[in-house]
């Protein structure tokens, strides 16, 4: 299964709070967020967890708060994207030869997931690598997507060291990581637009536009 069911009771304390948003947000996703983009992606973008106001609320990966804003742009600067982002999964945005997913598919609370959370959930990105037939490239945003990536593709972590702008050759696959482009990191400087898309020009190397 690549996507877990809308009411998954696999996490209790994730069930525990997405009942909660359920109650006070009625009108959000509130449930595992899917993956966005087609199953002949050749690239996917792997990211930490849907943000409270984010995707957990639009049902989007990467919809409705800053990281979107500085990914999507960054996607259509390189051609894996096209159309308007206006963090609404109505906006007619969409993606080319680009699939997005995250680590963990429910909200966690304070955007941060227990290891064994994080743990659970690597079947479904496992499922989800194994669907995309033409993969030849990967973007992990943040250390812990690095790591749930390297578990769903059975590697050593010590073979690949995270770091921003490193790139690792797992079989046939180009491993790309980046810092995360959350607000905070952008805020703080440890992320910028530059270091970004540094990150996507190499991805583009990899993968000519079709």
């Amino acid at each position: 299964m690549v996507t877990p069911s809308p009411n998954c009771p696999l996490c209790p304390r994730l069930v525990s709070f997405r009942e909660t948003q359920r109650r006070d947000h009625a009108d959000w996703f509130n449930s595992p967020v899917p993956s966005f983009g087609g199953s002949d992606a050749r690239l996917l973008i792997v990211g930490l967890a849907p943000g409270l106001r984010g995707a957990n609320r639009t049902g989007r990966p990467f919809t409705g708060d800053y990281a979107g804003d500085l990914l999507y742009a960054t996607l259509k600067r390189f051609g894996f994207a096209k159309g308007d982002y206006r963090a609404d999964p109505q906006d007619g945005l969409t993606l080319i030869d680009c699939m997005i997913v995250n680590a963990v598919r429910c909200v966690p609370p304070e955007n941060k997931p227990l290891p064994a959370e994080i743990k659970t959930c690597n079947g479904f990105l496992k499922d989800q690598i194994a669907a995309l037939p033409k993969l030849a490239a990967i973007v992990a945003l943040g250390r812990i997507a690095h790591d749930a990536t390297l578990t769903a593709l059975a590697q050593k972590k010590s073979r690949y060291p995270f770091g921003h702008a490193a790139r690792h050759e797992i079989g046939d696959i180009a491993f790309f990581d980046s810092y995360h482009c959350s607000r905070y990191n952008t805020n703080t400087g440890v992320l910028t637009t530059e270091m970004f898309e540094k990150v996507f020009a190499g991805v583009r190397a990899v993968l000519p536009s079709p």
